[in-house]
């Protein structure tokens, strides 16, 4: 089917760019409807409106789904960008929380997202109801995530490097080794944490865990017998077992609660975290509020989270 430009610029407005997004992101027409509080049929309808605008079918079948074109892919950004100089121009002036009506994304791995976000999300509810927090994962965060708006903000200990990235450390913390204690005690000495079997993180093929990486460019080798893909995948791993796991300290108020953990035998050093934006956010009063609201709910958290020692 052939898409010709029936309709000018002028017939574009914010409700198709959030409906490409929504498409795009949900990868179907009953996706980004149930996202976006609408009918199936409404969302064809604009679909379709938008298709003539831009002289593209924007998403074609595959299988039993859809897949967006490489020229929706390429609109996604441009939309990304105009929706924010939209919200930019409806917040000029005195920026007010209280009528802030907007989607924040925040990228995150489960350590910082169990730790930060349920606080920053009580805080968005008394001050900034009309603001809805979703959060992906960040997995080893890139420079596209931001560039291309797949989200406003990065919390991670691995800030992607790049001139117009722009950081500001949250805070640090100290790993500890985390076991079972109804089936081992707690390694004491190097030769008894070499000794034992361990579980680690691998967010991508060949790509360890920082620590993982500091430990063995030290001569600290570790036999892993389990890698999984995410902090949430370590604690069936470790009840029940022998298994060590050296993770952050934190983790023991929210993943690994009721596991014992120890300090770690070995030379060690802490975990920093950092909140992450694109520099095109830097003095946008509506971001630079929020950034402040996730500052004022580290210490807090932080204090609710510290492990017991050991």
């Amino acid at each position: 089917m052939q898409y010709m430009s029936k309709l000018d610029y002028s017939n574009l407005d914010g409700r198709l760019l959030q409906l490409l997004l929504a498409v795009l992101e949900a990868g179907s027409v009953t996706g980004a409807a149930q996202r976006l509080g609408v009918t199936q049929s409404a969302v064809s309808h604009l679909l379709d409106k938008l298709r003539a605008i831009t002289g593209d079918p924007l998403f074609v079948k595959a299988g039993r789904g859809i897949v967006a074109t490489a020229r929706a892919e390429a609109l996604a950004v441009q939309a990304r960008e105009l929706l924010s100089s939209m919200e930019r121009f409806c917040l000029s002036g005195e920026f007010e929380p209280a009528r802030w009506q907007t989607t924040f994304t925040v990228a995150a791995n489960d350590f910082q997202r169990d730790v930060l976000l349920p606080p920053l999300m009580a805080r968005l509810r008394a001050q900034a109801p009309g603001v809805t927090l979703r959060v992906i994962p960040s997995d080893i965060p890139s420079l596209e995530m931001l560039r291309h708006e797949h989200c406003q903000l990065v919390i991670s200990p691995r800030p992607p490097e790049g001139t117009d990235i722009l950081q500001k450390r949250l805070f640090e913390d100290e790993y500890r080794v985390f076991y079972d204690p109804t089936q081992r005690a707690a390694p004491t000495t190097r030769a008894e944490y070499l000794a034992a079997g361990h579980v680690t993180v691998v967010y991508e093929p060949q790509r360890t865990l920082d620590l993982d990486q500091w430990l063995a460019a030290r001569g600290v080798q570790r036999r892993f017998l389990v890698m999984v893909p995410g902090f949430a995948g370590v604690p069936p791993f470790l009840r029940g077992s022998d298994l060590l796991a050296t993770l952050p300290g934190l983790l023991q108020a929210h993943l690994l609660r009721g596991l014992a953990s120890t300090k770690v035998p070995v030379p060690c050093p802490t975990m920093p975290m950092y909140m992450i934006w694109h520099m095109r956010h830097q003095h946008d009063p509506a971001h630079r509020w929020l950034r402040a609201e996730l500052e004022a709910v580290v210490a807090p958290a932080l204090a609710r989270a510290e492990p017991t020692s050991s």
